[in-house]
């Protein structure tokens, strides 16, 4: 299979990937009493690019997982959230990447607790409502830990897979 037809094939399975994976994290429920608490399953899909197949395309990946799940399942509301949420969150990432020192459990650490802010700020900013900011502890909890499993699970995955599937 030529390069580009077999990287196309790759950047196509992991957007659907991502998008399955968004769809069944979109069926469980959170019980933490904050509207719109995810678990953050798609970003496996983030994590796993970003350190296999590089910035861009995994910038691109998650865009179109963002754009398309919006499409279909959301509203403007949740779009506006979703890409706020997710550029500060990939900025973040791709920071402490290119930096280095930081494990990929680290980096996908902040990538959670980023995610998080900036999804705060855009609820602040939209609804004019500091009183926002009181949901901040809970969901920089939920960051660390949601972006710890999902680091984890990122690493498991990429050694499974090997550089014979992801490689660039």
């Amino acid at each position: 299979m030529k390069r580009s037809t077999r990287k196309l094939s790759l950047y196509g399975m992991l957007l659907a990937l991502s998008i399955v994976l968004g769809y069944v994290e979109s069926m469980i429920p959170i019980p933490l009493g904050i509207p719109g608490v995810k678990l953050g399953i798609p970003n496996i899909v983030t994590v796993i690019a970003l350190y296999s197949i590089g910035a861009l395309p995994a910038f691109l990946i998650t865009l179109l997982r963002i754009l398309l799940i919006s499409a279909s399942f959301g509203n403007g509301v949740t779009f506006l959230y979703s890409l706020s949420g997710f550029l500060l969150s990939f900025s973040g990432m791709l920071f402490l990447k290119k930096i280095g020192g930081f494990s990929r459990v680290s980096v996908s650490v902040a990538g959670g607790v980023l995610h998080n802010i900036g999804q705060i700020f855009s609820a602040v900013l939209l609804l004019r409502s500091a009183a926002l900011f009181s949901y901040l502890p809970v969901l920089l909890l939920a960051g660390v830990l949601s972006g710890g499993v999902i680091g984890l699970l990122a690493g498991l995955v990429t050694e499974r897979l090997g550089k014979n599937l992801l490689d660039k």
